[in-house]
Order: C-alpha cells, then structure tokens, then sequence
C-alpha cells in the first residue's frame, strides 16, 4: 500500500476522552514509525486510524465514509467490537498493512431521512442502526412499517429499530435482534417491547426501502441513528430508511475472524461451565 515509494499518509482520529494519555502516546508513537500523519482528511490520506473504541469508530464513520476513506480501528476502550486491533498487536498489524497483507472490507451503511409534506426535513447517513424511539410520558406507540411502499404491519411497542449487519450486535442484539455476518446484505427490523407475543425480528433485504409512521406518542417521540437524536417526529412524519450510496471500508488484518470475535468480545456460545 505504498504511496509511490514514499510512507503511506493517514490522519489519526478519535483518542484523548476516556484513554490513557500513556496508551494513547505509545499508539501514536508506533503510528509514526509506519506512516505519515496528516492533519486532517481535507489532505486525502490513504487510511483514517481511528483511536478508542466502537463509539470512536461510530463518530468518525459518518466523516471518513462520506470520502471513502478506509479505517484502521484501534482499541484503546473497553469492548473493541470494530476496533479490533489491540495495542500489543499494532507493530505487527501496522507491518502487514503496510506491505499490502490486509483486506479492505466494505460494509452497509443506511440513510435514514424524516419526510413531513413531501419534503425532506432531515437526513444523515449511519453505521449500527436507525430508530424510533417513545419520548415522555412513554405511552405505547402504534408504528406503521411499509416496504417498498406496500404496508408490512403495524406494531404496538416502545420504538422500533432498523439495524445494519454491523449493528446487529449492537442496539439490535439488546433488543433481542439476530446477529448477522457483518459481510450480508441485509436490514434487521427489530421491535422494542413488542405489546404481542407473535411479533419477531425479521431480516430483509437491504435493497428495500423501508418506512415508518407513528401513531400517538409524546413530543419528544425522535429518531435516531446510532444513537444520536436526527429529529422529533409527529403523526405527520414519515422516516425512511434505505442503502446509502456511501459503505464503510474496514482494514481487516490477518487472524481477524467473525466467529473468534463474538467469542471473545461477546462471550458468545461456548459451553456451560460449571463451578467446581
């Protein structure tokens, strides 16, 4: 991945809030060694190394995604879901992607945009999920879901959730969500306290265009996309939710494996141990 004989530029995003200054100044130590720091992604730099955890990853997504820029995901956090490489495996991991031993995964990303009179009063692009959730005084809501314009049902719950297959083990998985390979093309519609013993997950396509329509609720009834408020909404509004043009590229490194992952970040599966 050499940028005609010289180091690779990157930018280094997220670090400081909630890390080390020791962890953070070690990473950043070793960045240098194998790249070129730039400023900011305004220079183009061939990689964005993202320092922190998931959230850090999840802020900078919007940004480096809307150039494309690939992600090396750093964890200096607590789970390091997407930021997978830890600090003592940097020199290593940074070695391999500087010779070219590494793969450029790109994943789906959703738009989600609020639609009142015809006219598109907001929208943003997210990486784990869109969703509507019941403001107070926390009445049920009624929740209309269309697909491809025809009426798919509608729920009785607190809020609804469309999720990536990279969010799938996030706000969707606490809901009770499937978890998907974060490589599938496809959307998971999840129900928050479904008021219906029947209602379930369902996986779809992600070449469907979905929408949404409330029913009741409180003022602050908003949607939301990976967890931060795109709008309040009303009776009036629909929220749709589709593709986006733009994908979030992820450096993927030798020994990463999707199975390994929820094992060891999500203690997932396994067999039961028993205390002796």
């Amino acid at each position: 991945m050499k940028q005609d004989g010289s180091r690779i530029n990157v930018v280094v995003l997220g670090g400081s809030h909630g890390i080390s200054a020791e962890a953070e100044q070690r990473t950043r130590e070793c960045i240098d060694k194998f790249f070129n720091v730039v400023d900011d992604l305004a220079e183009q730099p061939a990689l964005a190394i993202v320092l922190g955890g998931d959230g850090s990853i999840l802020h900078a997504a919007k940004d480096v995604s809307s150039k494309q820029v690939p992600v090396v995901g750093v964890n200096l956090g607590k789970l390091g879901f997407l930021a997978s490489i830890s600090p003592d495996q940097l020199s290593q991991a940074f070695q391999d992607v500087v010779a070219g031993n590494c793969t450029i995964v790109e994943h789906l990303m959703l738009r989600c945009s609020v639609i009142r009179d015809g006219e598109t009063i907001a929208s943003t692009i997210g990486l784990n999920e869109a969703a509507i959730v019941r403001g107070a005084p926390f009445a049920i809501l009624d929740i209309d879901l269309f697909v491809d314009g025809q009426l798919a049902t509608t729920y009785s719950c607190d809020g609804l959730i469309i999720s990536t297959p990279v969010g799938s083990t996030a706000y969707n998985l606490s809901a009770g969500g499937p978890i998907l390979r974060k490589s599938l093309d496809a959307f998971v519609i999840s129900p928050l306290s479904p008021h219906t013993l029947t209602v379930r997950p369902v996986v779809d396509s992600a070449d469907r265009i979905m929408e949404m329509q409330i029913h009741g609720g409180a003022a602050d009834t908003a949607v939301t996309v990976d967890g931060q408020v795109l709008a309040n909404i009303t009776e009036l509004d629909r929220i749709q939710v589709k593709r986006a043009v733009e994908t979030f590229r992820m450096v993927e490194v030798a020994g990463q494996n999707d199975y390994q992952t929820l094992r060891e970040k999500l203690d997932w599966g396994g067999r039961i141990r028993h205390k002796k």
